[in-house]
This record gives structure tokens, C-alpha cells and sequence, in this order.
């Protein structure tokens, strides 16, 4: 539910050519902090990021996700503005 939930907003915000996110809770039972929200990998690519420095770009997901955040216990993410 959360990763479509991800999918959808990331979908919106940088309309992507290409968006896999990775649900990976499952390596993490039991890890401390697990129960406070899932583990996931995104991997985007969007003219967004032309020209944006990974920082940038990350806070810009961050951004994005704002609204799931508190779901989110770990994210990965690799982006790229084009392939």
C-alpha cells in the first residue's frame, strides 16, 4: 500500500521515464525502528533533475513524499535526469 502510495507521488511530481521502488521491509524484521515504517529503494529518472546536484535532488523526494513520510523508515534512492 505504501510503495503504490510512493509510486503515485513521485509519478506526479517529476512525471518520470522511468520509476522502480523497492519494497525491502521484509530484510529488516526485527531491526530496531523497523515497526515505525517500512524500508524502500527508489530508483527515478526525470528531466527534473537536469542540471540538479544529488542533494538537490533528494530533498526534492523528500519533498514528494512528505505526505507518506511517517511510513517511511529507511529510503534509498538513486536518481538520474536521464538514461
Amino acid at each position: 500500500m505504501i510503495k503504490s502510495k510512493i509510486e503515485n507521488l513521485l509519478t506526479q511530481a517529476f512525471k518520470p521515464t522511468y520509476l522502480q521502488v523497492v519494497d525491502e521491509s521484509h530484510k529488516h524484521a526485527g531491526h530496531a525502528g523497523a515497526s515505525q515504517g517500512g524500508h524502500y529503494q527508489v530508483t527515478i529518472v526525470s528531466q527534473a533533475f537536469e542540471g540538479k546536484k544529488s542533494l538537490e535532488s533528494h530533498r526534492m523526494i523528500y519533498q514528494a513524499l512528505e505526505p507518506v513520510k511517517s511510513s517511511i523508515h529507511a529510503l534509498a534512492i538513486k536518481v538520474m535526469a536521464s538514461v
